[in-house]
């Protein structure tokens, strides 16, 4: 097969000129990175233009760029080389690619439709422009993300300072820098000037890793501009070479520089919260936020699933925001059942009780609860009860999250996580878990509310009979109470003489990364007829039935 590189506009990121499409139809982005199989378009001819591997040096002639605003003069400087119709219109660039001394490849640009060809073995040669620089170094050099634009910042740059670019855009530009390392690092200064785009600054990034420590500085287009050729056509040299003397030098993700920060102190933007449904934890806690990681724990048959339905349902009766739920012990329908029990104030999940509601009433509050007023979906719930492969519980979760939008998100719960994976040691799994976990909500600013078991203690003291938290009954690792902003657990003697103490669930906040206040936030009463947790005073409460099993 001949060798064929035809660019075209991709249809996945749509950046312009960036898909090459290949002779039996398929086509790869030289910008995202996609492959497409098996490409066609409209705008596409039927069969792409074939280059011949035998490559013929000094097409065209030395001529100004008029389509692109770049002089004769620079054009000279580079080697590059056009054609013209018979109406003196510019048709084809020619960029000339050179290993060492010799010119031994090119690539033709085809003005019109903006496609791309490549004749002569190119992957051997340096950077374009690199002939005319040498390998004596210098003070500054600036690399862009396409021919056109290494010129067109030349030009900007008053003819001054040396300027090269890489050779397959955005997508091969950390490959391209790679092996002219040594070359560029006889510069003191890299100035990375690639388009403004999100490709072109992920890929800015890229390279500057490469480069050693503050030689590599990245450049920021002004407000409005692609690229340096766009500043050019649009007569911005003053706007230019400002970017370009104030290009920040590049500092790791995880390493900030405070002073050049100082705006984003002032200007950060606020959490976005909502109050608790019970007004002891809002106390203690000052709300809900979005961005965080809330650890809700506690024993088994103490009442986590009730607190949790109480949260879901408060999330979505007082919120906008869509709410996304994966619940790994229980089918999706009975998730669905308890939302509505606590919108209902009655236990609807038991047959004789949604015996006593119509159709009609039930799809009332099923269209209140889980669609808004423009009929749009709410709520989100995993519904593959037992298929838990960690994996793919975190893609829901991500999906979730981004797909779908929800700007809260239940896992019930950990443990269950923590049986799907292919680790037999559960502390370190944990950790694995927690450490993806925190890090999605940083990244997406969603908050999520985690469900975890506590572990069994020594002695008699059950979780069951009323035992007083601490992190150390965490089950697993240290990194559930490391990595959570919020640890809240709940307390209750199920086994109490007592019917009150035996229905009330004592809430213990062990720890408030954001208020710093911890202890016993309020008292939850379960009420068996409506199937709710109401907030009641401690007075008439008494935990201590039995000076065993009594709190320190």
């Amino acid at each position: 097969m001949a060798f064929v590189e035809t660019h075209r506009d991709c249809p996945s990121c749509g950046h312009k000129g960036c898909l090459a499409v290949n002779e039996d139809g398929s086509a790869k982005c030289f910008s995202c990175g996609d492959y497409i199989k098996g490409y066609t378009e409209g705008n596409m001819e039927a069969k792409p233009r074939l280059v011949k591997d035998n490559v013929t040096i000094n097409q065209g002639e030395i001529n100004a760029l008029s389509d692109r605003s770049i002089s004769v003069n620079t054009c000279k400087k580079y080697g590059v080389r056009s054609t013209k119709n018979s109406n003196g219109e510019t048709t084809r660039h020619f960029y000339p690619y050179f290993n060492g001394s010799e010119e031994v490849a090119y690539k033709t640009r085809v003005v019109e439709g903006k496609g791309f060809l490549a004749s002569g073995n190119i992957t051997d040669c340096g950077l374009f422009g690199q002939q005319i620089v040498g390998d004596k170094g210098g003070k500054y050099i600036t690399i862009t993300e396409g021919e056109c634009d290494a010129m067109a910042a030349y030009e900007l740059l008053g003819s001054k300072w040396p300027v090269v670019s890489v050779k397959n855009g955005a997508a091969g530009a950390e490959k391209d820098v790679k092996n002219q390392i040594e070359f560029l690092e006889k510069f003191d200064n890299i100035i990375i000037c690639f388009d403004a785009d999100k490709p072109g600054q992920e890929a800015a990034k890229k390279v500057a890793r490469l480069l050693k420590p503050n030689k590599a500085k990245i450049m920021v287009m002004p407000d409005g501009h692609k690229d340096a050729n766009d500043m050019l056509r649009n007569n911005q040299h003053g706007s230019y070479v400002n970017a370009w003397w104030n290009a920040k030098t590049y500092t790791p993700s995880g390493v900030l520089n405070v002073s050049e920060n100082r705006d984003k102190f002032h200007n950060r933007t606020k959490k976005k919260s909502i109050p608790y449904p019970w007004e002891g934890l809002n106390r203690k806690l000052e709300g809900l936020r979005q961005g965080e990681l809330i650890t809700l724990a506690g024993g088994t048959g103490l009442g986590k699933t009730s607190v949790t339905r109480e949260l879901e349902h408060w999330l979505i009766k007082n919120t906008e925001d869509n709410v996304g739920i994966v619940a790994l012990e229980e089918d999706w329908t009975r998730t669905v059942d308890g939302i509505l029990s606590i919108e209902a104030n009655a236990r609807l999940h038991i047959d004789s009780v949604r015996e006593g509601y119509s159709k009609e009433e039930l799809e009332i509050m099923f269209d209140d609860m889980f669609v808004d007023n423009d009929n749009n979906d709410r709520v989100w719930i995993h519904a593959h009860f037992g298929s838990n492969d960690i994996d793919g519980i975190f893609s829901k979760l991500r999906y979730m999250i981004v797909g779908c939008e929800c700007k809260w998100v239940v896992l019930d719960h950990l443990h269950m996580m923590v049986s799907a994976t292919l680790e037999g040691d559960e502390r370190r799994s944990i950790d694995s878990i927690m450490t993806r976990l925190r890090s999605l909500a940083e990244e997406t600013g969603a908050g999520l509310i985690l469900v975890s078991h506590l572990r069994r203690i020594d002695g008699n003291k059950g979780h069951e009979k009323g035992v007083e938290t601490d992190l150390s009954h965490l089950r697993g690792s240290q990194s559930i109470s490391q990595l959570s902003d919020c640890v809240i657990t709940l307390e209750r003697n199920s086994q109490a003489d007592d019917p009150k103490t035996a229905a009330t669930t004592r809430v213990r906040i062990l720890k408030s990364r954001y208020t710093g206040d911890v202890g016993i936030a309020t008292y939850l009463f379960y009420d068996k007829e409506t199937g709710r947790l109401n907030e009641v005073d401690d007075t008439d409460i008494n935990f201590e039935t039995d000076q065993d099993l009594a709190f320190e």
